[in-house]
């Protein structure tokens, strides 16, 4: 059976020669996998780019009742993006925060806030010219609420990441001091109350800050694992 979708992809792996598995959020299935044939063939040229983190498809997808991997029928680029693969630093951005949405979302079911949530986000994000380095920060702040683990307060961010093992993208064996926690709860409070005008002094604490939430969503994501792309994006960090 055949069903029309929107869909956002969230990563793909290598699948024989000229093909892809892409994982892909879809607005009327939830999370699912599909093999792409054909779009690493060197004719047509740009195919491949239509299943780059966060990337908008209208669909035409097979369906099992047995679900698993199904195939696309027909795929285009649903909206356009203007900024995002063509600034470094949104793409790295995005690259991390599809890596951990594609780890933390698993339901193969409609989830229509959800979808919402990511569709009209990052839309947001591509159309920002400036002002957009906390966006990692206030993605994963409001994703939480809708994983059912948001936090109302930075403290409880920071009290149970305080009593858990070392913070990611800190220095090894060193976490935050208790004074250091007490200044990123008066920031995630900011970020929550105020995303858009929240004021982060510099990308050294934005990237402590990333790692002090990633290490929350560890705490309630069992399968979350290390990030690999977190390396590549705190060089990027420090640079906002």
């Amino acid at each position: 059976m055949l069903i029309k979708t929107r869909g956002i992809v969230l990563n793909f792996i290598r699948y024989r020669e000229t093909s892809i598995i892409a994982r892909v959020y879809t607005e009327r299935l939830g999370l699912q996998s599909y093999i792409v044939n054909g779009v690493r063939k060197a004719k047509p040229p740009g195919r491949i780019a239509l299943f780059q983190p966060f990337t908008m498809l209208d669909l035409v997808a097979y369906t099992s009742r047995q679900g698993g991997i199904t195939r696309l029928s027909e795929f285009r680029c649903a909206e356009p993006f203007r900024t995002l693969p063509y600034d470094v630093r949104k793409s790295s951005i995005a690259l991390l925060l599809s890596e951990i949405t594609s780890r933390v979302l698993l339901e193969e079911e409609e989830n229509e806030p959800m979808f919402t949530f990511l569709h009209d986000s990052i839309l947001a994000f591509d159309r920002q010219e400036e002002g957009f380095e906390n966006f990692a920060l206030t993605f994963l702040l409001q994703l939480s609420h809708y994983l059912g683990f948001g936090p109302e307060t930075g403290e409880q961010i920071t009290s149970q990441v305080a009593f858990a093992a070392e913070v990611p993208g800190g220095a090894a064996g060193h976490g935050p001091t208790a004074l250091r926690f007490q200044e990123f709860e008066t920031y995630f409070d900011a970020l929550m109350r105020e995303p858009a005008t929240a004021a982060v002094p510099n990308g050294r604490v934005r990237r402590e800050l990333l790692g002090v939430l990633i290490r929350y969503y560890q705490l309630h994501v069992e399968r979350l694992g290390d990030i690999r792309s977190l390396s590549v994006l705190s060089e990027v960090l420090a640079e906002l």
